[in-house]
């Protein structure tokens, strides 16, 4: 599966990918409001298996991509969309970037194409993510995409040892504009 955009390719990612996959995810800086890491060799290793794992599920329900530059064929980030209800339509996108990157667009550039991908290939309704409140260049890339802020989930996720709020964001079919859809 490949979609792409004006500077970069969003393709599967491969095992051999596995170079700068660690780099970010190692990364404190990149993975400080994440879930995960900073990562371990052991840990990127285990993330690219389950991610080519759910590359054959069928049906698929999770896409996680590669954010390759044109210009240059590196790999800079991914992004993922994730279907958390098939009967309602519904999924959850999620983005990482090197930090050489950041500031730059390339994330806000890829999140459009995933929405695209996931209104018009996945036939969804409705597109959410959520961040830190601390994460502004996070929400800011949601609010520049066309999504809404719903609202602040309080200390919803325990997360490295500490409970953490998270802004919600959301965008339904309806919303994306002829432009968005086509950048």
């Amino acid at each position: 599966m490949i979609l792409e955009t004006k500077r970069l390719i969003l393709r599967e990612l491969q095992e051999s990918d596995f170079k700068a996959v660690h780099a970010y995810g190692a990364d404190p800086e990149v993975v400080v409001y994440m879930p995960f890491g900073p990562n371990t060799k052991d840990d990127t290793k285990e993330y690219l298996k389950r991610v080519l794992n759910q590359q054959k599920e069928q049906p698929r329900i999770v896409y996680t991509l590669a954010l390759v530059r044109r210009e240059d064929n590196k790999l800079i980030g991914s992004c993922s969309i994730l279907v958390r209800s098939e009967s309602n339509k519904e999924a959850e996108m999620g983005y990482i970037l090197n930090r050489s990157y950041w500031n730059h667009g390339y994330i806000t550039e890829a999140a459009k194409r995933l929405l695209r991908f996931g209104f018009e290939q996945l036939g969804l309704h409705r597109i959410y993510a959520t961040c830190d409140p601390a994460n502004v260049a996070s929400f800011k890339v949601m609010e520049k995409i066309g999504m809404k802020r719903e609202g602040l989930l309080r200390q919803h996720k325990l997360q490295k040892g500490k409970w953490r709020d998270s802004f919600l964001y959301s965008i339904l079919e309806q919303e994306m504009t002829f432009t968005e859809q086509k950048n």
